[in-house]
């Protein structure tokens, strides 16, 4: 059952890892366009806070995303019937909240283990990535 456990939890890394790395290109691309206009642009002193907002709701969204798949992975492996409480738990684990009012037995509760731990790992990526593009569109152009 562990070897089991660990195969849902590889692949669901890598499809987390996909979808985050997705979000990144977007976000790193938009910026560089941001970045590159022209300091005198008249678009760009408004620009940058929307960019800085658009990637942190971007990587947002992508976390929810990754959030959903866990949730559907726990439905079809039976924790749950509904979608509801599955989201909610997932987000819940993901978020390392962890408020302990649903809880799962057995290899369930090993793999929302695994699920946490890439929870960490994907928020850490997500201020990185808002980190590179706050540099990226408040840098002074170079002389």
């Amino acid at each position: 059952m562990l070897i089991k456990v660990l195969l849902i939890a590889s692949a669901l890394l890598v499809v987390n890892t996909i979808i985050h790395a997705l979000a990144m290109t977007i976000a790193i691309r938009w910026s560089r366009h941001i970045a590159g206009l022209h300091p005198a642009h008249p678009f760009l002193p408004t620009a940058r806070p929307m960019v800085v907002s658009a990637v942190v709701l971007l990587m947002f969204f992508a976390s929810v995303v990754e959030v959903m798949t866990w949730a559907q992975v726990y439905q079809f492996l039976g924790a749950f019937k509904e979608a509801e409480p599955a989201l909610y738990f997932s987000m819940v684990t993901y978020t390392t909240l962890g408020y302990g009012d649903i809880v799962l037995e057995g290899s369930l509760r090993l793999l929302s283990s695994f699920q946490m731990a890439i929870g960490i790992i994907m928020f850490g990526w997500t201020t990185a990535v808002v980190l590179a593009v706050v540099q990226r569109v408040y840098q002074k152009p170079q002389e």
